[in-house]
């Protein structure tokens, strides 16, 4: 069921509220951040990540129990479906991101990555992939939280691509907790949503005008647990990762044989009772 597309004058007057809110957030990043302290930037960015979600009609329901903005020195690993997942984590919990280099060039949301603390990285060279994974593990050290995508690149959430190792060496150093999430965008029949994926040849215009059609997005982002880290190899917690991650989702996990079933984490999922609230207040259990 596909839902009635957005009206013509709804997507002009969202245009215009982005564009705005854009051009606060460059305001934001390029002077507010100079001129207050560090420990009140996290709360600014999730304020105004969660401003543009609504401007874009994304109703976003959370499961399991989530970090708050007390929660320090973890990665949170997720599927990737679209460009909307950075912002859908920022107001969770704001997040040092590892994103690939390109991303730097794109023109406001690359600059707004930057002055977020964005680790850019070039995956075609080795010895930097290395350098930021030393600095990832730096500034988990100094209480950061990393956001990884691994699979290293966006689907159109039918199917889950192989995970990359590399980056898991950041908590292998840190001997840092990996929190797994899946992001899933839904239509109102409970189906997969693919508008909102950013994927494939699409431009990034190409899927802003996606997003823009529809009216209302729903998206289920669901917490599964905490990933011990200690004692493991970056392959171990890797396939791990991937694992609980495609089984939650109903997905082949990319590293296991057909009719192989995948193993979970060590950690339990949560047994939170999940809400429709948008962004709802942390439970008392969640981690750290």
């Amino acid at each position: 069921m596909t839902p009635a597309p957005t009206p013509k004058s709804l997507r002009l007057l969202r245009i215009l509220r982005v564009a705005l809110h854009l051009a606060w957030g460059v305001f934001i990043a390029g002077i507010v951040f100079r001129i207050t302290p560090a420990a009140w930037h996290d709360r600014i960015v999730q304020r105004w990540s969660k401003k543009i979600l609504g401007m874009l009609g994304v109703e976003c329901h959370l499961h399991g129990n989530m970090p708050d903005l007390g929660t320090r020195g973890v990665i949170m690993v997720s599927n990737h479906m679209s460009w909307l997942d950075i912002w859908l984590l920022y107001a969770i919990r704001p997040l040092r991101f590892i994103s690939k280099a390109d991303v730097r060039g794109w023109p406001v949301i690359g600059f707004l990555a930057q002055q977020s603390g964005t680790l850019f990285i070039q995956r075609e060279r080795r010895h930097h992939t290395a350098a930021i994974i030393k600095e990832a593990a730096e500034r988990l050290t100094h209480g950061d939280c990393i956001g990884l995508f691994p699979e290293g690149t966006t689907t159109d959430g039918t199917r889950l691509l192989p995970f990359h190792s590399s980056l898991f060496q950041a908590a292998v150093i840190h001997h840092a907790p990996v929190l797994l999430f899946t992001i899933r965008y839904r239509l109102p029949d409970g189906s997969i949503d693919t508008a909102p994926a950013y994927h494939g040849n699409l431009t990034l215009l190409e899927s802003f005008k996606s997003v823009l059609s529809r009216r209302r997005i729903h998206v289920d982002i669901t917490c599964l647990g905490t990933l011990d880290t200690q004692g493991k190899t970056r392959r171990e917690i890797s396939d791990a990762a991937e694992s609980a991650i495609a089984t939650h989702l109903n997905l082949p996990a990319p590293h296991k044989k057909p009719g192989t079933p995948a193993d979970l984490p060590a950690a339990a999922p949560s047994t939170a009772r999940p809400t429709d609230s948008p962004y709802p207040r942390p439970h008392a259990g969640s981690p750290h």
